[in-house]
């Protein structure tokens, strides 16, 4: 057994379980900062009590995503030692800015936004989830820095086999950690619109506080319609320029290019044949990738013949996820603007169709997300840290094959478990359904 591909596929196993629960409490972090200033400023109740339901499903997601989380970074000193020694000084202090900026604020503020209704003033409960939003929004950032020094490293100096920190602000703010960033984060605000709008039109289609459903469906699906437009032009757009720019053969792959052309074609479907490399049964636009990338039509992008084979990323899991996530993102746009547009002629709930759609997609963001990364990852191959350090000379050389498999058996069941867990108090809550209003009597 390949010791440095098990050691991969627990890293995958983990953060990618993980990676389900983040994007959930940053988008519902928000949607619930609305929510709350809308209770609270016009004090509507059908709001509160909106808020109410929602941040128990918020607080249940965050206690999940606490939990993988910390499995998650343990791997780096068992299973990457010869990685963790390499970029150590560097790596640690955007994890350590994580937990004492970002996690402390968002699990401080958590308990008082939780606890505190109705205890502490309408204002400062308001804040109470402000902060929470700003805490998990804050983490995000720093483990995005974090993971972009890996792809596009700066401020950094090699000295005895490691890269030690040269400058902490051009570390932080490397060619692609902003445009990642904001890339990541709408990311998170379409699956939190998502979650509101598929666990609300379950409620409307089950005739479950109907007037609360209606609105948070609204509130859902125009936050959902900006945020996956932007996602698309200008986010979407400006991350894979900047791909282009800093990992050329990442972006050769991701976009199916095999050899160096001008006037690069956009590939809007294709089957990807490894050796050869080449695309099979390919769709495709003329000239539209290279105005993409730099704005040209007759630009010149490099394909994969261009680098040497031992640099070249797997080509088809590279291409398959990058499109899909594609795909996925066009659909989010187009059911949300549909549903918009239903809005506007006051007849969405007059389509119960287009409600079971909504119901039907709420993991689907959560799958562009894990797409999305695949992409990044798979793509940035064979390189641990982009032409600094390789995947195949990061992994611990102490640590056997036998103990990996062990480790991945076991925290595959661990994570089976916490899921099915997970979804049965979750589905147990959204059966349950929000409190009723005052006074409203309850009918078993």
């Amino acid at each position: 057994m390949d010791t440095v591909l098990l050691a991969r596929i627990q890293f995958a196993l983990t953060i990618g379980f993980h990676f389900l629960f983040p994007p959930i409490t940053i988008g519902l972090g928000w949607l619930l900062v609305i929510m709350e200033t809308l209770g609270w400023k016009r004090g509507d109740e059908v709001y509160v009590r909106m808020a109410k339901f929602f941040a128990k499903l918020f607080a249940l997601t965050f206690a999940v995503g606490v939990a993988t989380g910390i499995v998650m970074e343990f791997q780096f000193g068992t299973n990457w030692s010869t990685y963790s020694k390499f970029v150590g000084d560097i790596f640690g202090a955007p994890l350590a800015a994580e937990g004492v900026f970002a996690f402390f604020l968002e699990s401080g503020f958590l308990g008082l936004y939780l606890f505190g209704r109705n205890r502490v003033s309408k204002g400062v409960h308001w804040f109470s989830s402000l902060m929470v939003a700003v805490g998990a929004t804050i983490s995000a950032f720093w483990i995005i820095v974090a993971n972009s020094w890996q792809q596009t490293p700066s401020g950094y100096v090699l000295r005895n086999g490691r890269a030690e920190l040269t400058s902490f602000s051009d570390a932080v703010f490397n060619p692609s950690t902003v445009i990642r960033y904001l890339h990541t984060v709408d990311a998170a605000l379409i699956s939190g619109a998502f979650f509101v709008a598929g666990i609300a039109a379950y409620l409307y289609l089950k005739n479950k506080e109907t007037e609360l459903a209606r609105r948070a469906i609204v509130l859902a699906v125009i936050f959902g319609f900006v945020t996956s437009v932007l996602e698309l032009m200008p986010l979407g757009h400006e991350h894979a320029r900047q791909v282009a720019r800093t990992q050329p053969e990442k972006f050769a792959a991701m976009e199916g290019l095999y050899t160096t052309q001008t006037g690069a074609p956009l590939v809007m479907f294709g089957i990807v044949h490894v050796k050869p490399p080449e695309l099979r049964a390919k769709v495709e636009i003329p000239g539209l990738l290279s105005w993409m990338a730099f704005g040209d039509f007759d630009a010149q992008v490099k394909g994969i013949n261009e680098f040497p084979e031992e640099d070249v990323p797997p080509l088809w899991l590279t291409f398959v996820s990058f499109h899909n996530m594609v795909v996925l993102g066009l659909f989010f746009i187009g059911l949300t603007g549909l549903a918009v547009y239903l809005l506007y002629r006051k007849q969405l709930f007059k389509y119960p169709i287009v409600l079971k759609a909504f119901l039907w997609s709420t993991p689907l963001p959560l799958i562009a997300c894990q797409l999305g990364w695949i992409t990044t990852e798979v793509g940035r191959q064979p390189w641990i840290v982009y032409r600094l350090l390789r995947t195949s000379d990061a992994y611990s050389p102490t640590v056997t094959s036998g103990e990996i498999l062990f480790s991945i058996i076991l925290f595959g069941l661990v994570y089976l478990l916490l899921f099915v867990l997970y979804l049965y108090l979750l589905v147990r809550e959204v059966k349950h359904g929000p409190e009723p209003a005052a006074g409203k009597e309850v009918h078993a």
